[in-house]
């Protein structure tokens, strides 16, 4: 598929990019690449095949969330850092 400059220009102006003239040839051609396997991809006969979520048939698998008392903490915490109140301590992460 055919993609002018004028377009390239029009997509990289929604897309907010500032794109160098030496770019511009780079982006078209990708594009156009793209656009042309989009067009192999929607070609493709799928009149015979079966409706299909994924690639396989796993499903989700939940457990009861229940709290469970380790009995001791003095080896949960012996490569930890730091400790407060008998938890780890970590930096902030958040401002």
């Amino acid at each position: 598929m055919s993609v002018s400059k004028e377009e390239i220009l029009h997509i990289a102006n929604l897309a907010y990019l500032n794109l160098e003239e030496n770019e511009i040839d780079d982006y078209l051609k990708n594009l156009e690449e793209i656009l042309d396997f989009a067009n192999i991809v929607n070609s493709a006969q799928v009149d015979d095949l079966d409706i299909t979520i994924g690639a396989n048939e796993a499903k989700n698998v939940f457990r009861k969330d229940e709290v469970k008392i380790f009995k001791d903490n003095e080896a949960l915490f012996i490569n930890a850092p730091s400790k407060e109140q008998n938890m780890f301590k970590i930096p902030k992460v958040i401002n």
